[in-house]
C-alpha cells in the first residue's frame, strides 16, 4: 500500500496542474482578437482622393472605406463604429448589410442609401498613413485595416 501513495500524489499533482492550465487558458485567449462570426470586415479603402485636393464635397466623397459582409445572413450595423487613428468616429444608423454585400462610408456630405453612407464632414479623415477600425455596437473589435508606412525617428 505504501507504493500506491506516491502514485496517488503524482496523479493528484498532475490533475491539479491540468485544471490550473485550463483555467488560465480563457484569460489568455480573450486577449487575442478573433475573426468576426458575422463575416463583416473592412474591404477596400480609398484614402487619397483622386485629382486636385480641392476639399470640395466631390473630392471628400472620393475618400471612402468599404464595409463588407462576407456571410450569407444580413447584419444590422446600428451603433457600429468606424474610427481612424486620430479618433475620428463614424457611427452607423439604420444600416442593414445584406449577405455578400457592402456599403461605402464616404467622408463628405450626401444622402445615405443601401450602398453609400456619408459622414457629413467638411475635411478629410483618412491620411496616407492611417488605419480604419470597425467595432460592433458593444464596442468589440471586429476588424482593422491599415495602410502606408510608419517611419520612426
Amino acid at each position: 500500500m505504501s507504493a500506491s501513495r506516491p502514485l496517488r500524489f503524482a496523479a493528484t499533482l498532475l490533475a491539479s496542474g491540468a485544471l490550473l492550465g485550463a483555467a488560465a487558458l480563457p484569460a489568455t485567449a480573450a486577449d487575442v482578437p478573433h475573426p468576426p462570426r458575422s463575416g463583416v470586415m473592412i474591404g477596400q479603402v480609398q484614402y487619397d482622393s483622386p485629382g486636385w485636393d480641392t476639399r470640395s464635397n466631390r473630392s471628400l466623397n472620393a475618400e471612402w472605406v468599404e464595409v463588407r459582409n462576407t456571410g450569407r445572413k444580413p447584419v444590422q450595423l446600428n451603433g457600429w463604429t468606424l474610427t481612424d487613428r486620430d479618433g475620428n468616429r463614424y457611427r452607423f444608423h439604420h444600416v442593414w448589410l445584406r449577405g455578400h454585400d457592402s456599403v461605402r462610408v464616404h467622408t463628405g456630405i450626401g444622402r445615405d442609401n443601401r450602398h453609400h453612407v456619408y459622414q457629413d464632414r467638411r475635411s478629410y479623415v483618412w491620411d496616407n498613413r492611417d488605419a480604419a477600425t470597425l467595432r460592433d455596437h458593444r464596442g468589440r473589435w471586429i476588424d482593422t485595416k491599415s495602410w502606408g508606412h510608419h517611419h520612426r525617428r
